[in-house]
């Protein structure tokens, strides 16, 4: 074997070793697994956890971006039905990657009234299994997979939607916890 085979077979088992640790790290998480546990800053800065919410069903929805069109869209529509959502005992808890300062100038420029948190660590989105290796146009990069979970007041996940297409989707969650 050659040096530079050596090498290549060196980065190529590196290379195989952080993919399968990505994959490996990604939890497919699913009704009747136990939410878990997290403990982030809310757009005002204060610290929001999983035990904020004890006693309620929580509608926890990750999304990739403030201010981008899907993801406005998707927030807009989640605030528009919290009155609904509110009479069938749920909360709603936006999370992204985005700092703080994001949430709160996103939140204001939409006139959103609903909690989104902070991310940044990306922590909490590994714990769901929401971190994923996304590709467009070509190019593979990492980033949070569109995913909406509803939690009952148990803390045990009841419904999980994966890879989420925004049109109709909060009127899906809100039927959901309807009937949960």
């Amino acid at each position: 074997m050659t040096k530079n085979s050596s090498n290549e077979q060196s980065k190529n088992a590196k290379k195989n070793l952080n993919n399968s640790s990505a994959d490996n790290s990604r939890k497919k998480l699913g009704p009747g697994n136990k939410a878990p546990d997290f403990e982030l800053l809310d757009d005002a800065g204060a610290k929001i956890s999983l035990a904020s919410f004890a006693g309620k069903k929580l509608v926890l929805y990750f999304y990739p971006k403030d201010d981008t069109s899907g993801c406005t869209k998707e927030a807009i529509d989640f605030n528009g039905l919290r009155g609904e959502f509110k009479k069938t005992g749920a909360a709603i808890l936006g999370v992204s990657p985005d700092s703080v300062a994001s949430h709160a100038k996103f939140k204001v420029k939409h006139k959103l009234d609903l909690a989104l948190a902070a991310d940044e660590s990306k922590v909490m989105l590994e714990a769901y299994g929401v971190w994923a290796e996304k590709s467009m146009y070509g190019r593979k990069y990492m980033g949070v997979e569109r995913t909406t979970f509803l939690i009952g007041k148990d803390g045990q996940i009841a419904t999980v939607w994966n890879k989420v297409k925004v049109p109709g989707h909060a009127e899906a969650v809100l039927a959901a916890a309807k009937a949960l």
